[in-house]
């Protein structure tokens, strides 16, 4: 038996993209992106027979992360099931002929594809859960404090640092759209 697996991906939320033009006598689909819960992956590791062969897009498709990849090579291996990874062109029955920097060149890429993989649903999921995306803003108060502490020039930056928090990069972002502000605010005001 040749089985289909795919799963959300970026860029490919629908799975439409993977596995075009492969003739499968079953396809398995994930309903989610995510590592765990991966319901249609175990269902088909747990079918899967001798000489059985499974086709996926690419790696990034069947593990999310090396670990996981393994383990799952590792039942494949046990289970004498071919797998193969169209956008690789890689599979468990070939012998690779890398050299060390391309070895390590497709397991850089693909850890890059793993991390941008899991970031991208990580943030669309936790956007949708209304969480707060990214650095904390520091509060207007404190700000305004660091910026009169560097107005008046009696304070280092490292005073302004231990004293509010607010570091060096922080604090020249908000002088330079304070600055922009008054700059537009002084425009605006010319040509009224």
């Amino acid at each position: 038996m040749i089985y289909g697996y795919k799963r959300p991906l970026a860029g490919d939320e629908l799975g439409k993209q993977q596995l075009l033009g492969i003739q499968l006598d079953q396809l398995f689909i994930e309903t989610h992106p995510f590592a765990k819960k991966r319901h249609s992956l175990e269902e088909l590791l747990m079918i899967i027979q001798p000489g059985d062969e499974i086709v996926v897009e690419n790696l990034v498709v069947l593990a999310d992360s090396l670990h996981q990849l393994l383990d799952v090579l590792n039942v494949l291996a046990k289970d004498l099931v071919k797998i193969t990874f169209l956008e690789e062109q890689l599979s468990n029955s070939t012998v690779l002929q890398l050299n060390l920097t391309e070895t390590v060149t497709l397991f850089s890429n693909l850890q890059t594809q793993l991390k941008s993989h899991a970031t991208t649903f990580g943030l669309a999921e936790a956007k949708k859960a209304g969480k707060t995306i990214g650095r904390p803003k520091k509060s207007d108060e404190n700000l305004r404090k660091a910026f009169d502490m560097y107005q008046s020039k009696t304070y280092s930056l490292l005073d302004i640092k231990n004293e509010t928090g607010i570091s060096k990069s922080t604090l020249y972002r908000y002088i330079d759209d304070v600055t922009k502000s008054s700059y537009e605010e002084e425009k605006h005001s010319k040509h009224e």
